[in-house]
């Protein structure tokens, strides 16, 4: 008989598994709590939230490089465990928040927190999943989250349903006691050294980086190419018209991740005059089709015109959803919340080709001008926050793959036209010239 449980067997990935755990129960409960706590029990007006969120986000993305290069020096355990820490004790001032400039004060550093422990997270999954476990490792804690998150929802609703000044006190310790405890089971793990997270980091952007520091891991290597001749430079991207026109169409459509986590729960409540629960039930059910979907959804999007077909669909189905929100305000309490868990159940399918419309070619290498991909990175790895972002380092990811790409390309003209030259460097080069590891290794230079 098959394991069902979503956790791995004993042994330090399972202990990764049990912190996310914990850490995504709390998200769990401040994403479906956190705006009605700041809105019906701190006082803030809707507004000042959102305003708030979004000058916290703009900054917070300077947090994701500088930090997930700092995971290529230190153990990327324990700086997560620290910034955890740090994002506990910014989850309790939230007690404190009782005007918008000091809900701005605990905003601002939250999600610098929060962006750069991101970053530390893809370091300290490819370190602990190994050269040939990342992926498992990576989809392993996918599945983790996903249920942490459904935990955490389910008892905010509980919170929501009390609907006092003290349920919501509960639910903001219970965030910050998420981060604590889950920075307890890091440390439970063994150090991760710089060299094995730099070598984890480099092998793992071979196979496409998920966060700034498996790529800045994979510049740290050493592995290093010579001039590009194709679209993958640093300004190639930039000069792509096509590139330009889709990325930023991606970036519009990406304003649609604060609906669920910011407008739906405001506008339930305020608008549609469902009770509070209504709210942890539309995260329920976000949830639990992003775990049946997201792979069907996610299918054929690794090339650059099913994809842009993908983003097309998602466009349109989240135009969709949106006025089906809009119109349980008029709507009596019963139909507005079928009518909100239709309109959900619309935008999460747009949600999820968005995010398969960017993963694919983010994941692919900088094309040829004649190769007719999309060069560079699409979308953020994932919603979690402003540190899914990918930042300046996952240029040194791309750049390395595509100049394998050329110089294989390069081969390949010269055995078609039958010079010398051609085949692998360990094919062509003398015996006893340079390290055989380097020289079988396959990296073609440009």
């Amino acid at each position: 008989m098959g394991r069902v449980s979503p956790l791995p067997p004993p042994g330090p990935l399972r202990t990764l598994a049990y912190a996310t755990l914990v850490n995504t129960v709390g998200a769990g409960l401040w994403l479906a709590g956190g705006a009605l706590y700041l809105t019906r029990d701190v006082g803030l007006s809707a507004t000042s939230v959102g305003a708030g969120l979004t000058v916290a986000g703009l900054v917070g993305l300077s947090a994701s490089v500088p930090l997930g290069a700092l995971a290529d020096r230190w153990d990327p355990r324990t700086l997560r465990a620290v910034l955890q820490v740090g994002q506990a004790v910014a989850a309790l001032a939230y007690l404190l928040v009782g005007s918008f400039p000091a809900f701005l004060a605990v905003a601002v550093p939250e999600a610098l927190l929060a962006a750069g422990n991101l970053a530390v997270r893809a370091a300290l999954v490819a370190a602990v999943g190994g050269p040939d476990g990342r992926v498992h490792a990576f989809a392993t804690l996918r599945a983790v989250a996903n249920l942490g998150i459904t935990l955490g929802t389910a008892l905010a609703g509980i919170a929501l349903a009390v609907d006092t000044h003290r349920a919501y006190q509960v639910l903001v310790v219970g965030n910050a006691a998420s981060y604590l405890l889950s920075a307890a089971l890091l440390l439970r793990l063994p150090p991760q050294p710089v060299a094995a997270a730099r070598e984890a980091g480099a092998a793992h952007g071979s196979a496409g980086p998920r966060g700034p520091a498996d790529a800045g891991r994979a510049a740290a290597s050493g592995a290093t190419d010579g001039p590009l001749t194709t679209t993958g430079t640093r300004r190639g991207p930039l000069r792509d018209g096509r590139f330009l026109a889709v990325s930023g169409v991606s970036a519009v459509l990406s304003t649609h991740v604060t609906v669920l986590v910011l407008v739906v729960p405001l506008w339930t409540v305020d608008r549609a005059g469902a009770p509070p629960p209504v709210v942890s039930a539309v995260l329920l059910a976000n949830t639990v089709l992003t775990v049946l979907l997201a792979v069907r959804l996610s299918r054929g999007a690794d090339r650059a015109a099913p994809a842009a077909r993908k983003l097309r669909r998602a466009g349109l189905v989240l135009a969709a959803a949106t006025p089906s929100y809009a119109a349980t305000a008029a709507l009596p309490v019963l139909p507005a919340i079928v009518l909100l868990l239709v309109a959900t159940a619309v935008w999460t399918v747009g949600d999820l080709w968005h995010s398969a419309a960017g993963a694919g070619p983010r994941l692919r290498p900088g094309p040829v001008r004649r190769d007719r991909r999309l060069p560079g990175r699409g979308r953020p790895a994932r919603r979690a926050g402003p540190g899914a972002r990918p930042g300046p380092a996952h240029a040194a990811g791309a750049r390395r793959r595509s100049g394998r790409l050329a110089g294989a390309r390069r081969d390949l003209r010269r055995r078609r036209a039958g010079r010398p030259g051609a085949g692998r460097p360990c094919d062509r080069e003398p015996a006893g010239a340079g390290d055989p590891a380097r020289r079988c290794a396959g990296v073609s230079r440009v």
